[in-house]
């Protein structure tokens, strides 16, 4: 997939809307865990260093549903970007200003009484806040780029979305895709399309409905598919027929059949150290609490032995190698977790198709 690069562009004296996947998780107003904003750094300083000016624009959570239930003001701060200001200036090394609004106007205003200089970040308020975002209204899009220059796709986690700032944006601003980006295609295509065999998938966590797309398109060119956590539970169940690469578990630890059992990771495991190609997504088990946890963690420590080119990705995944001091053992870890299921599974990504470079 060749796409319009951030690489090609001048950005000097631009101001320059960047679309990122600040969509972290926070508890009690901290958040927990900031990859999503760390790989957002190389782009930002690109822009910066050539003599843009940097807008940051996000969505955090899905305010608008969580509001249905929940009528009360308190929601605007539980979903607020303000609340990851400070990560953002500690990790960027930048000043960080914010904009309590995607309004053209407020924006517009903020604009002409705020005197910034080159290196400072300006955050846009949750992008999510208005109903228009989801629907991809163009209006609400054509709104968005009033103020800029450029428009940059740096996050790839809403690539399968069809919204405002992810498509429609795209009508209006010359826009490119940002270094983040154009590395999550590139390596999540180098799994798709071009596997180092043997290759193995490991599919694990829940929701079958939503993984078996991935199972099926991955069975096509990898050898094995192992398959674990609560979606194995609903295959057997189900007595879903799969193809001889897929395999599932033999065994299981506790009555609800949390986790994988011994035989299973001594079978997994085996097969996972013959590899060349990995591709992880979903743990193996009910992981969060310690005593369901084993098959994740060995699953995982076989895959970093097997010294294969391995991709990890989804939320809960990227959690449990995180939790084991494990990130810089894999050879990439994706932002995507819905995104990475649609683009592995050959599912249409509104968000990269507006960004082809047809030339």
């Amino acid at each position: 997939m060749k796409l319009k690069k951030i690489q090609e562009y001048d950005f000097r004296d631009k101001k320059v809307l960047v679309r990122v996947g600040f969509n972290v998780p926070i508890e009690n107003g901290v958040v927990k865990e900031a990859y999503k904003i760390r790989v957002a750094k190389d782009t930002i300083d690109h822009i910066v260093l050539q003599g843009g000016q940097v807008f940051l624009l996000s969505h955090l959570g899905r305010p608008l549903d969580f509001h249905k239930n929940n009528p009360g003001a308190e929601w605007i701060n539980q979903f607020s970007l303000k609340q990851i200001i400070t990560d953002i200036r500690e990790i960027m090394g930048r000043d960080v200003k914010f904009v309590d609004s995607c309004d053209s106007r407020v924006i517009k205003k903020f604009l002409k009484k705020n005197l910034l200089r080159k290196d400072d970040i300006v955050l846009l308020e949750n992008v999510r806040f208005y109903k228009e975002e989801k629907s991809n209204d163009l209006g609400f899009a054509q709104e968005l780029a009033e103020n800029f220059d450029a428009y940059v796709n740096d996050a790839f986690s809403v690539c399968h979305r069809a919204h405002a700032s992810v498509v429609g944006i795209t009508k209006f601003l010359p826009s490119v895709a940002g270094l983040r980006l154009q590395r999550e295609v590139k390596n999540l295509e180098r799994v798709k399309k071009y596997p180092e065999h043997p290759a193995v998938a490991i599919i694990g966590g829940a929701k079958i409905q939503t993984k078996l797309p991935l199972i099926e398109s991955l069975s096509e060119n990898y050898d094995f598919i192992l398959v674990g956590g609560k979606i194995a539970n609903e295959a057997i169940d189900k007595n879903i027929n799969f193809n001889s690469r897929v395999i599932l578990p033999v065994d299981f630890v506790g009555g609800g059949r949390f986790d994988i059992g011994k035989y299973t990771i001594k079978e997994f495991s085996k097969i996972i150290s013959q590899a060349e190609t990995i591709i992880w997504n979903g743990p193996m088990g009910l992981f969060e609490k310690e005593e369901y946890a084993n098959g994740t963690k060995e699953i995982m420590n076989a895959v970093v032995r097997s010294g294969a080119f391995s991709v990890v990705g989804g939320g809960e995944s990227v959690e449990a190698i995180q939790k084991n001091n494990l990130m810089d053992r894999f050879s990439f870890v994706s932002t995507g977790g819905g995104a990475m299921l649609e683009f592995l599974s050959n599912k249409k990504m509104p968000g990269l198709e507006v960004l082809i470079d047809n030339e």
